[in-house]
């Protein structure tokens, strides 16, 4: 006899749905409809499930993305520093511009600034992209800069964010060769 268990669901296959649900609902839906009441019925649990694991949408929507992200780790050293950087911006811009990571992104940044927890959360997850975009640049060699890496990892990025925010130029191969010129520009 196949019986489900009673009471609230908290194995990995809930969490897995939920995670699932989130992203789903944000392709189909975009951001601003997305509730936590949706995502609990799209993956079939219970609200209270889904708020023992996050507390908003934003922080489920940023697992979400930090799981797709980890696929997207600093490539393998290969000797040339510049094709390594250009194989790592052209694989963060791609996921940046695909959905639904250009809507989670944009939609989390909104409601971080009324929500100092997931402001953390946000950062969170942006320090490990920064990390990995500057572990790439001290491939040139961590003195040879005229400006401190971090300035660069900031230049990188935000141009790579103004372009999601204003959507006034594609993010994707081209602002990879327009941010190459520049980091090589930057080089002692």
């Amino acid at each position: 006899m196949n019986s489900k268990p009673l009471g609230r669901p908290r194995s990995a296959d809930a969490h897995r749905a939920i995670l699932d649900a989130a992203l789903a609902l944000c392709v189909r839906d975009g951001y601003a409809a997305l509730t936590m009441k949706a995502i609990a019925a799209e993956a079939g649990v219970g609200r209270q499930t889904v708020y023992r694991w996050w507390p908003t949408r934003g922080a489920v929507l940023l697992e979400a993305l930090g799981e797709i992200g980890e696929t997207l780790g600093a490539p393998p050293a290969t000797g040339d520093p510049v094709a390594d950087l250009r194989l790592f911006l052209d694989r963060t811009f791609a996921l940046a511009a695909k959905a639904p990571t250009t809507d989670v992104l944009l939609g989390v940044l909104s409601d971080a600034f009324a929500d100092p927890e997931l402001a953390r959360t946000l950062r969170g997850y942006i320090a490990g992209r920064r990390a990995l975009l500057a572990q790439m640049l001290e491939r040139y060699g961590a003195d040879g800069w005229k400006v401190p890496v971090v300035t660069v990892v900031d230049l990188v990025f935000g141009a790579m964010w103004y372009r999601l925010m204003y959507q006034h130029g594609p993010v994707g191969p081209d602002l990879t060769e327009e941010v190459l010129v520049v980091v090589a520009s930057l080089r002692a």
